[in-house]
């Protein structure tokens, strides 16, 4: 599969937010973009003018009108865009900056990016209120063909090798609780950046954490009962199981492995949408959110005596 480098005008709005009519209103009225036209007279844009699209609507989206974008030139339009982040510290433009980094396969600018988030926030911010707004971004532009398969693995990439860097920060404090947390992915599911994320927090509280990864068969997991008595387990449903097989999942991994009533297992994720949680045990339990995770795992853990 070819990697994109022009654009059309329907890319630049699911990359924007800027709804096509609008662009194209914007390009006839104020001369913003040069988009090059095919012989049937179809517009199509390069990546300078991909990131100028994204630079206008962080402004515009900040109040800026578009008159007066309109008569900024390219250095300004910079300017201006740096000028809003340093007042605002826009998360925003975060994501947008991230996005360029992807298309363009830029890991420097990658880097400044998040070094410029970090100088601000903590990685734990950083992570949960960018970094899983892009991610969200990502699976839509994947899914509506605006990237390709190359675009989210290279910006995925990236993103694991600065958790894993937090992480390894992170796996020597002490252990001041008595459970221990199994992380791991269902078969065929390799989309694990948000329960890195998860075994991050719950190394930086104090857990015992092992994080499994990616395609983990349930019969595994009881190698885990043979040297821990008190585990909860926590896996992330990205894309497996799929629809059709969730529910049987489900019942095989409560069936399977929660062999002690004191155990728990905490879904999350996109495809979890599809398990009917009335019909769930006890220690199963589903989650909306990382937060709601961590919460959960609080209120019934138990602290080493010492």
């Amino acid at each position: 599969m070819s990697i994109k480098t022009s654009f059309s005008i329907k890319d630049l709005e699911n990359l924007s937010g800027i709804k096509a009519h609008t662009i194209r209103i914007w390009e006839k009225r104020y001369n913003l973009l040069e988009p090059i036209r095919t012989d049937t007279n179809i517009r199509n844009y390069d990546l300078d003018n991909l990131v100028k699209i994204l630079n206008i609507s962080l402004l515009n989206q900040s109040g800026v009108k578009i008159s007066k974008i309109a008569v900024l030139s390219k250095d300004q339009l910079h300017q201006t865009v740096r000028e809003l982040v340093l007042k605002k510290n826009s998360s925003d433009y975060a994501i947008s900056a991230f996005k360029v980094s992807m298309l363009t396969f830029d890991q420097e600018h990658f880097d400044n990016t998040f070094n410029q988030l970090l100088s601000h926030h903590s990685f734990r911010e950083v992570f949960l209120n960018v970094i899983l707004r892009l991610l969200e971004d990502i699976g839509h532009l994947w899914t509506i063909k605006t990237i390709v398969p190359a675009h989210e693995n290279f910006i995925t990439t990236l993103i694991k090798q600065k958790l894993l860097i937090n992480i390894e920060r992170v796996k020597s404090q002490n252990l001041n609780h008595a459970k221990t947390m199994v992380l791991f992915l269902p078969m065929h599911e390799i989309h694990d950046l948000g329960l890195l994320y998860i075994h991050f927090e719950l190394l930086l509280k104090g857990y015992k954490s092992i994080y499994l990864g990616p395609s983990v068969p349930l019969e595994n997991l009881k190698e885990l009962q043979k040297l821990f008595t008190e585990i909860e387990y926590i896996s992330y449903f990205t894309v497996s199981p799929s629809t059709d097989d969730i529910e049987a999942y489900v019942s095989a991994l409560h069936k399977q492995v929660l062999v002690n009533k004191d155990e728990h297992v905490h879904l999350l994720g996109r495809k979890t949408r599809f398990i009917d949680s009335h019909s769930l045990p006890k220690n199963v339990h589903l989650h909306e959110s990382i937060n709601s995770v961590l919460e959960k795992i609080e209120s019934f853990s138990d602290f080493i005596a010492e």
